[in-house]
């Protein structure tokens, strides 16, 4: 690392590989990536769940750290480690009585939320901000801090009032999730009085810790230049359209980007068949069978033939699933479709799916959970992907579908009005399209658009320009990086 080199700490609850629920475990990946590519000197902080820990060697201890619990002083112990897949040191924050538990790290096994999440990420936050001012000694003082979702939204609270300090960003990836906690929790987790106001953390009787995010960061971004629209907005605001507007000064929309070495079809090693855009057909074809034969015993000349819709993500009302549920029975009636699905999410969507699968064997697939492996080779195998999201932040599937040659069928809002161009006659005519978008929010519009793009699958020449279009579009880190190097130097 080069003398002089930004010092930038990473404080988030998840990165992949180690730990993914979603997008902000990609971006937790990347975006220091893409960071340290550029000479910053990086470390990412993440709690110690069990899972994560059992995926690490050659674990140092950088000593302890006793911070303020629910119910007095808890101790916890900091680890650096080196991974193989991090170009940096990590710093995990061991703690067993809140982060040593199966399975997911917010929700326990039937779905619900630990009921001590506010304590959790309270006491990481806490450490987090320590570490931020070199607690430990160690000579590793970063410049700026950028905290990530509610998870980490009390760290710039806690750094606010420090008379030396780095500066503090804090990412919003999805304000759905506010990381709402009782004022009983405020008390219990003896967090300063003076946050509890209408311009602290206090909502609605409550507090959030992603409320504390936005007042007390230096500087406020989310994902895309349109979702940093739509949040000042009551429809997308979540209560917070307020705060938001008045703090509108310090907010910045930077669209995400993808990571084109791990995304990437000429060389992705989850795939059997690699293609380019030069040579789209032979290994989409191969991808698309590897597909079909994980369902079914072979793949006929009917089921190949056939257009594949493919749909990776949460079955939540987020992300419409319920219009694809409304949607799929008339598709399957009236055309030759097949359908693959990947995902979790609402006991009451996973098994609606489960039961579409069950009546059409034959046409629908359905894997509840989520596989990495899986997820590439339906982005490489669909001939079209279904991303019907009532509103989403930046989206990072149809980046992916995109570079893969795999048309998105996406609602206009978010990022997905960033990166999809609609396929029509103009578009089409000067090859700007690269997908299908509707603009209406209801089952009907969703129909249309992807008759639309059934129509044009006939096409093979149009088709394969579109698929040609999408694939040409640049959707890397290198301008999103130079974006946050610049905003952490202001």
């Amino acid at each position: 690392m080069k003398r002089g080199a930004m010092k930038i700490l990473f404080v988030a609850s998840e990165a992949y590989p180690l730990v993914k629920t979603g997008g902000l475990g990609d971006v937790l990946y990347s975006l220091p990536h893409a960071l340290h590519a550029r000479g910053a000197d990086i470390r990412l902080v993440l709690p110690g769940y069990r899972a994560l820990l059992r995926q690490l060697e050659q674990l140092r201890i950088l000593g302890w750290l006793d911070v303020r619990g629910a119910a007095g002083i808890i101790s916890a112990r900091i680890l650096e480690t080196r991974h193989p897949d991090f170009a940096f040191p990590l710093w995990v924050v061991d703690c067993p009585q809140l982060f040593d538990r199966p399975g997911n790290p917010y929700v326990n096994g039937s779905g619900q939320d630990w009921p001590d999440n506010g304590e959790r990420f309270a006491v990481f936050a806490r450490v987090a901000a320590l570490l931020a001012q070199d607690a430990l000694d160690i000579g590793w003082q970063p410049a700026v801090v950028h905290a990530h979702d509610w998870q980490a939204g009390l760290v710039p609270a806690f750094l606010a009032d420090q008379p030396v300090r780095p500066k503090t960003v804090f990412t919003i990836h999805n304000l759905a999730y506010g990381g709402y906690f009782s004022h009983t929790d405020f008390v219990r987790l003896q967090l300063p009085g003076l946050w509890w106001s209408a311009e602290g953390v206090e909502f609605h009787g409550g507090f959030s810790m992603l409320k504390a995010g936005i007042v007390y960061a230096d500087a406020v971004t989310t994902v895309s230049p349109t979702y940093a629209q739509e949040i000042c907005t009551p429809e997308f605001g979540y209560g917070l359209d307020g705060l938001l507007l008045s703090r509108q000064y310090k907010l910045h929309g930077i669209l995400n980007g993808i990571d084109t070495t791990i995304w990437n079809p000429s060389t992705d090693v989850h795939l059997p068949a690699h293609y380019s855009m030069s040579r789209i057909l032979p290994g989409k074809r191969r991808n698309k069978q590897a597909v079909l034969e994980r369902f079914l015993p072979r793949a006929d000349d009917a089921a190949m033939q056939a257009p594949l819709l493919g749909l990776v993500g949460r079955l939540v009302e987020q992300k419409g699933i319920d219009w694809v549920l409304a949607a799929m029975p008339v598709l399957l009636a009236e055309t030759d479709v097949r359908f693959v699905l990947l995902g979790s999410g609402q006991a009451v969507y996973e098994q609606k799916v489960a039961r579409l699968a069950r009546q059409h064997p034959e046409r629908v697939f359905v894997e509840i959970g989520y596989d990495e492996p899986l997820a590439h080779q339906i982005e490489a195998g669909a001939d079209m992907f279904l991303m019907p999201s009532r509103f989403e932040p930046c989206g990072l599937n149809q980046m992916y579908s995109l570079r893969y040659g795999t048309p998105p069928i996406v609602f206009r809002t978010g990022g997905l009005a960033d990166t999809v161009v609609d396929a029509n006659a103009a578009t089409l005519a000067d090859a700007s399209a690269t997908g299908f978008v509707f603009d209406s929010p209801d089952v009907a519009a969703f129909l249309d658009t992807i008759r639309r793009a059934l129509e044009l699958y006939r096409q093979p020449t149009q088709w394969r320009r579109l698929q040609q279009s999408g694939m040409r579009q640049s959707f890397d880190w290198q301008e999103s990086a130079n974006h946050y190097l610049s905003l952490y130097s202001m």
